[in-house]
């Protein structure tokens, strides 16, 4: 109810002159709802909700009574918000004994005694109001964590996600369909003790199940074709380089959170069947979170575009899973799929897109409160300690200095990486007077901070202010971004600020290190087919330029033996060579990029004859590097012929680049219609030569 407004009781009596009675005692302080029955109080109850405060409730009454309305407000949950106190005659004590076990607060007889009456319905109004208030505290308070600890790893897996070129929504939809799948296993069984906050911590973490491919080189991680087993090896590694990087953090590895992180990052990709990796685990012996983020991973991947393929239909992704085409899994889970899978593609989409759901909290935590094996106070503070620990887990992977300063008393909270970061404690009493605190800033920007702080209103609370940090004896500028936070008083008080201080200089130094990493290839320096093709693509669909362009794709001829021979240290120094021959051969407009291994890509723009400027490129790799001998087979499409679609473009320079290839390699090839039929016969060929080979389709997933 809005603030002023007074608060409403519905009395339910069949006789007018007891609700006379208690309107007459009661009304100078509440709003007063009547009804002569037990259908009209439901009525009531259906129509004011949440603005009834207190029922007073008869039990003898025509058409419903006073236990047929407590039996409905059990049915639909509003006892659980609408404390109810029963004003009866019938004082036996069966009929007692049976409005408490339906859920009364108190129980009065009548004849009443009006001092009595009064009392208690003061004392059961705020005693409710007190409970809801501090319900909606808890829920505000594990709303605005859940926020942040969303956010952060929203953050941590979409770097990973975004170097890796795949959908933002990628992490979002494995979360989603993580959460369906684990929901409808609760129902099917309770052979894994799932509690809810079992499936909301598994969803969450299920977001990092990929971390581990920042290790791994982008090279591989975007190569568009088919990897080879040397590159599959190393792109397996990512389940390891994941598991490592939490195992190793300095604070928290024992958290629950950093557990379940742990075995999604390190058994996702293991098999039911054990035929997985990396440790070849089976059955059971695979955590129930690893083995549903792996179903829900690898049915994003199939329905998902990525370089190596083209979106796969809902249908046909669900078929290949359940008919086996991607994996074992656990029948349990391939019933649970079955289950869902008509309303996979609608509830996905919501989950996605949804914030976190206020009510949702609000339930939890007033379940929570009401609780029968734990006191409110223990099951708040185990709640809220569990949503203190996701914050400081994603606090210290973000590296930020994160901070809380509260009025009353003056006390300053700061994160375990920021803390350890300054030289000081978590918690600072009297932190304005403190000197380890003061010595780290100078006056004049405690003043201005001081300054900041004052102009921020209820209205307008956040602030931002740049200043410098002493650390180790060194001034470093940091940026402070919060909000002051104000109480709900009239006028509101100040009560203390909430927010985060970010290094200036690192932030831009690992925003550029990330937008590099994004683009370009860690080995070479050159782009990466993503960014490449990204690029080619507005260059050919911009109508104001006019010219003749041309694709050329390349690789090295016997590469492979560079790396058997010689090592792969040596081979990435060959690869690194012909880098920087690419770049001496082309013109500062051409765009190169390596597209994945030792094949790499040229676009470039002409105006007299293509085959002079191709000639001068590919003689321009002439030579050896340490003795080992530098021969390209290269293909080339124009423009002209192909049409300015990418992907069409880049698919006759590879038929092109093939056709070299199949005819002994060492030259260059112009693309023509005449490959598109001994491709496509060629193409049979390697295909049945794959299946006979009998690699698992879930190979790339």
């Amino acid at each position: 109810m809005s603030q002023g407004r007074r608060q409403t009781i519905l009395v339910v009596d069949d006789s007018e002159m007891n609700r006379s009675i208690l309107a007459d005692m009661l009304g100078d302080e509440y709003e007063m709802i009547e009804a002569e029955d037990g259908v009209e109080a439901v009525a009531a109850i259906q129509k004011y909700g949440p603005q009834i405060s207190l029922v007073l409730l008869d039990i003898v009454m025509p058409r419903l009574d006073g236990f047929g309305v407590l039996e409905m407000m059990n049915k639909e949950g509003w006892i659980e918000e609408i404390p109810v106190i029963m004003i009866s005659a019938e004082s036996g004590s069966s009929h007692v004994e049976r409005a408490y076990s339906l859920g009364v607060t108190d129980f009065i007889s009548r004849p009443f005694d009006a001092l009595i009456v009064h009392r208690r319905v003061v004392n059961t109004v705020l005693l409710y109001a007190k409970q809801k208030k501090l319900t909606d505290m808890v829920a505000e308070q594990m709303y605005e964590k859940e926020q942040r600890s969303n956010l952060m790893i929203d953050i941590l897996s979409h770097i990973v996600e975004f170097r890796n070129g795949e959908s933002g929504l990628h992490v979002r939809n494995v979360h989603g369909l993580t959460e369906l799948l684990l929901q409808r296993l609760v129902q099917k069984t309770d052979r894994y003790n799932l509690s809810p906050e079992d499936i909301s911590l598994i969803s969450t973490v299920s977001a990092l199940h990929d971390i581990g491919k920042i290790a791994i080189e982008d090279a591989i991680l975007n190569k568009p074709g088919r990897l080879t087993d040397e590159e599959f090896a190393i792109m397996k590694t990512h389940t390891l380089e994941g598991a490592k990087l939490l195992e190793n953090l300095p604070i928290h590895r024992d958290e629950p959170l950093v557990r379940m992180a742990y075995e999604i990052c390190r058994w996702h990709h293991e098999r039911y069947d054990g035929r997985g990796y990396p440790d070849g685990l089976k059955g059971e012996e695979i955590p129930i979170s690893a083995q549903v983020v792996a179903m829900a991973d690898v049915y994003d991947a199939l329905t998902s575009e990525r370089v190596y393929k083209k979106a796969i239909p809902h249908e046909k992704a669900v078929s290949m899973i359940l008919d086996g085409q991607c994996g074992a899994f656990n029948p349990l889970v391939l019933e649970c799929l079955t289950d869902i899978a008509e309303s996979i593609p609608v509830q996905i989409g919501k989950i996605a897109s949804a914030s976190v759901d206020k009510r949702k909290i609000w339930n939890l935590t007033e379940e929570m409160l009401r609780h029968k094996e734990a006191g409110a106070s223990e099951r708040t503070l185990q709640l809220l300690e569990h949503e203190r620990m996701k914050y400081s887990f994603f606090a210290s992977m973000s590296q930020e200095i994160q901070f809380e300063y509260v009025l009353s008393p003056p006390m300053l909270t700061i994160s375990a990486w920021g803390a350890q970061k300054l030289g000081l404690q978590e918690t600072i009493m009297e932190p304005l007077f403190d000197r380890s605190v003061r010595k780290l800033m100078e006056l004049s920007d405690w003043k201005g901070l001081m300054g900041a702080l004052k102009q921020a209103t209820p209205a307008k609370p956040e602030l931002s202010y740049d200043f410098r940090l002493k650390l180790e004896g060194e001034p470093r500028w940091y940026r402070i971004v919060a909000r002051a936070t104000w109480s709900a008083d009239e006028p509101p008080c100040f009560m203390g600020v909430l927010g985060k201080a970010i290094d200036i200089h690192d932030s831009r130094m690992k925003l550029d290190t990330l937008e590099r990493l994004a683009s370009h290839d860690p080995l070479t320096g050159l782009l990466n087919h993503a960014t490449a093709k990204k690029r080619i693509a507005e260059r050919l669909g911009d109508r104001r330029r006019e010219g003749k362009y041309a694709l050329v794709i390349f690789d090295l001829d016997h590469f492979k033996s560079a790396n058997d021979e010689y090592g792969h240290s040596f081979g990435d120094q060959v690869l690194i060579h012909v880098a920087k021959k690419l770049h001496q051969s082309i013109r500062s407009g051409d765009i190169a990029a390596r597209v994945g291994g030792d094949e790499f890509l040229i676009f470039l723009e002409y105006k007299g004859e293509l085959e002079a400027v191709i000639r001068r490129i590919f003689s321009g790799f002439a030579g050896s590097y340490e003795n080992f001998p530098i021969s390209l087979s290269m293909g080339v499409a124009q423009a002209e012929v192909i049409g300015t679609d990418y992907d069409a473009l880049f698919h006759a320079a590879d038929q092109a680049l093939y056709s070299v290839k199949r005819s002994g390699r060492g030259r260059y090839c112009f693309y023509d219609s005449s490959m598109n039929q001994m491709f496509s016969v060629i193409s049979q060929i390697d295909g049945s030569a794959e299946e006979e080979k009998g690699e698992p389709p879930e190979k790339r997933i």
